[in-house]
């Protein structure tokens, strides 16, 4: 360990790998709320946070084990769909809130195109959120619909497809039909959350 009368231990964040403080710091300079996307083993996470001198205060926010629970979704928790739809709701419960723009977070994950994280920000952009960004990075549509999961479903054998699918099957739920069951959750979000932003509009 290095020693001497000038040295600085690094904030105890930085050591232990979690906070890139040069990037939270131009984040922050934005001016904007951050829209924080985590993924973890399971689920995915989705916050739009405004900073403030006594700590980051959280504005709105999703998690996609909610999908389950209010919006019958019978899919994955972290796939490419599940992050686009926690974005979706995390951004219309921000725009309630009043929040019309952010910028996107992603902590020290490695941004690749056509990620999970971008199809979070999609889903935000969806609901009406201006997040600066470069339209190469956004995953297709198809993707966005998990139609790459219902396809690779078909060509597999019936082995295999029990094994990869347990969980989808065990809710009576088969891979096939994701496409079109993305199209029905974000529908249900779309919907219940539009009728809110209304009545924000007509009580301000």
């Amino acid at each position: 360990m290095a020693r001497g009368p000038t040295y600085r231990v690094p904030w105890r964040r930085k050591r232990e790998g979690k906070t890139n403080y040069y990037k939270r710091l131009k984040l922050i300079k934005s001016g904007k709320p951050r829209m924080v996307v985590r993924i973890s083993l399971n689920y995915v996470t989705v916050q739009f946070v405004e900073a403030r001198p006594e700590g980051d205060r959280v504005i709105a926010a999703a998690h996609s084990r909610e999908l389950y629970k209010h919006y019958g979704w019978l899919g994955g928790g972290k796939n490419t769909c599940a992050s686009y739809l926690t974005g979706l709701l995390a951004a219309f419960r921000a725009r309630a809130k009043g929040v019309s723009e952010a910028v996107l977070d992603i902590g020290l994950r490695k941004p690749t195109k056509g990620g999970r994280v971008f199809a979070a920000m999609k889903g935000a952009l969806d609901a009406g959120i201006q997040v600066p960004h470069s339209p190469e990075v956004l995953p297709t549509e198809d993707r966005l619909a998990c139609k790459h999961i219902a396809e690779w479903a078909k060509s597999i054998g019936e082995e295999l497809y029990k094994r990869q699918f347990s969980k989808y099957l065990s809710r009576g739920f088969r891979p096939e039909d994701l496409p079109s069951h993305v199209r029905e959750v974000a529908s249900k979000i779309r919907a219940e959350y539009e009728a809110r932003l209304q009545e924000v509009k007509a009580s301000g």
